[in-house]
């Protein structure tokens, strides 16, 4: 797949607030799929395509642990959507910290794990 084709998945997954949200939980700790599904107010199914969604994108990953599937975050999916950005000369360079620390001051329609 080429490089163009990797950020069109990244930003084409980003450009939604529940994936953004799912990402933003991820960010904590793995996490059971049924755990990411609670805090929504969409069918597990519903979910179940937004996390297809990011992990085509590379975004996430998802393994089975036993009976349950886990997903866990894969931040390094976004490295060659940063460096694109960066070739704008406005952007910094991903930080992961940073992106956290901007997404806890975002109004978010969903409750944050606890």
């Amino acid at each position: 797949m080429s490089t163009n084709a990797k950020i069109d998945l990244v930003f084409s997954a980003l450009a939604d607030a529940t994936r953004r949200d799912i990402l933003m939980m991820l960010l904590e700790d793995d996490m059971a799929v049924t755990d990411v599904a609670d805090p929504f107010d969409m069918s597990l199914a519903a979910i179940s395509k937004h996390l297809m969604i990011l992990t085509k994108a590379g975004l996430i990953s998802q393994e089975k642990r036993g009976r349950v599937k886990w997903c866990k975050l894969e931040p390094d999916a976004m490295r060659d959507a940063a460096i694109w950005m960066q070739s704008f000369g406005q952007y910094d360079a991903l930080n992961i910290d940073a992106l956290e620390a901007y997404l806890e001051t975002q109004d978010l329609s969903i409750d944050k794990p606890s």
